[in-house]
């Protein structure tokens, strides 16, 4: 199952969504019994759903002891705190992070020529994911696809090229096309690049309803 939708699984309880909301507004690392005794259940129940909270991702949890505990005998309590910076799910998926992590890192190192660092920003790091992608073996279309897929792409065969149906920067693309389709084109190149896919090649090609960019054979 895709993680997002672990995500909406195991948030959908409402239990589990009180447990979450608790934990984010403590702003610190919360216990079983803090956590049982916010929402009004049995702690035995609290630690089966928080635990379940964490499978999906959306917790971490370690052994801590209180700060304002003075440490006893015993086990040292179980505690919870929120991973990450935050939810999002969008259908389909958009990565506006992405744009905006180049664009920043574009102002920042070369303000008078931005478009242009933006460009060498959106190479370098779309090869930085292909790299660290898991899928470095294989026929080089489908490690290009199954990469694409997890970016949100929904990438498809057609003939010999990988039609990419939904664009991740939709919403910016619409209202600065050249800018963002631009970007778009050298992240992808750049992933081709570190995924060690020299057999395929990205090029612009819009059209309605999906991403401006396609993969096809050199």
């Amino acid at each position: 199952m895709d993680r997002s939708w672990q995500v909406v699984a195991a948030l959908v309880d409402p239990v589990r969504r009180s447990l979450y909301d608790h934990v984010r507004r403590e702003r610190r690392p919360v216990t079983r019994e803090e956590a049982a005794q916010a929402v009004d259940i049995s702690r035995n129940l609290a630690a089966f759903h928080l635990d379940k909270l964490v499978e999906a991702g959306v917790l971490r949890a370690r052994y801590e002891a209180p700060a304002t505990r003075r440490r006893g005998r015993g086990r040292t309590p179980k505690v919870y705190e929120v991973s990450g910076e935050g939810l999002a799910l969008t259908v389909p998926q958009r990565h506006y992070e992405i744009v905006g992590a180049i664009l920043a890192d574009a102002i920042a190192t070369e303000p008078t020529d931005a478009r242009a660092a933006a460009h060498r920003h959106a190479a370098a790091l779309g090869q930085a994911v292909g790299a660290g992608s898991p899928y470095r073996a294989g026929e080089p279309s489908d490690r290009a696809a199954r990469a694409l897929a997890d970016l949100g792409y929904e990438p498809r065969t057609e003939r010999a090229e990988i039609v990419l149906d939904n664009c991740p920067f939709h919403a910016l693309a619409a209202r600065h096309t050249a800018l963002i389709c631009g970007i778009n084109l050298e992240f992808v190149s750049g992933l081709l690049a570190g995924l060690g896919c020299d057999t395929l090649r990205a090029e612009l090609r819009p059209r309605p309803g999906g991403c401006c960019v396609c993969v096809r054979p050199q």
